[in-house]
């Protein structure tokens, strides 16, 4: 028996498509509704064989997940946008099921995953997929960090810093406190709103709003003042001044 997931915003859709499943020997482990509550289930979850996924959830597109989380799952997308769009991106994935869901579509799509190979399923580019679709570049909304035997979720709202000490990248809040993040400030630059959030140097990414004050520093540079933080002393690189000052304009 196949084990998948759902991930739905609509709910009636959602029991639909299980029973649906269900009559194809489809087990259903669980039914997440939003990104963030896929966030947090994919986080001390093992990735399931098989993902049902809607495009556009309630609080947000759920490309979020996959930024957030890593998951290998193959995907069979339904969704409501426009069939055209999604016939070229059809080699890519298991499949894309379109609105209101037909039993002969569904079970055809549940067929062509059975017959696959299990090294030839994988997940399909995403921002290819975005491209097709048109759709705005997506920048990370939250972090899942794991704290004990508990996963906290910080907004980038409630960021005042990134920054890399004794090969770690940390995130610093605006209540004052660090915590470890994985990967590097490389990774993760690229992934943050540049309208928010700038790289002042190889060490730190700062988000505009905690500026507190930039003062003249020796050698052309400039020293930055963080609202709440207790850190090292934050200069912009040199060659990074004529960027930082046409961000901050």
């Amino acid at each position: 028996m196949i084990q998948s997931v759902i991930i739905e915003d609509e709910k009636p859709a959602a029991r639909r498509l299980q029973r649906m499943l269900e009559n194809l020997d489809v087990q259903v482990l669980t039914v997440l509704h939003t990104v963030e509550e896929a966030i947090t289930w994919f986080s001390t979850n093992p990735s399931p064989e098989l993902i049902f996924l809607d495009i556009q959830l309630s609080d947000g597109l759920s490309f979020g997940i996959f930024e957030a989380v890593e998951i290998s799952s193959p995907i069979i997308f339904t969704t409501a946008y426009d069939e055209y769009a999604l016939q070229a991106f059809k080699l890519n994935s298991v499949d894309y099921l379109l609105k209101p869901i037909d039993d002969e579509e569904l079970e055809a799509a549940v067929t062509k995953f059975r017959n696959r190979m299990p090294s030839e399923s994988k997940l399909p580019n995403l921002q290819v997929l975005k491209s097709l679709l048109n759709l705005p570049k997506e920048y990370r909304k939250r972090f899942t960090i794991p704290v004990g035997q508990h996963l906290k979720l910080i907004h980038v709202g409630d960021v005042c810093c990134f920054y890399s000490e004794n090969k770690g990248t940390y995130i610093y809040t605006c209540e004052g406190r660090s915590y470890l993040l994985e990967g590097s400030l490389d990774k993760l630059e690229p992934e943050l709103d540049p309208a928010l959030f700038f790289r002042v140097n190889r060490k730190f990414i700062i988000q505009m709003k905690s500026l507190k004050d930039i003062i003249t520093y020796s050698n052309h540079r400039l020293e930055v003042k963080l609202e709440n933080f207790q850190g090292e002393q934050i200069i912009v690189s040199r060659e990074r001044v004529k960027d930082f000052k046409e961000w901050l304009s």
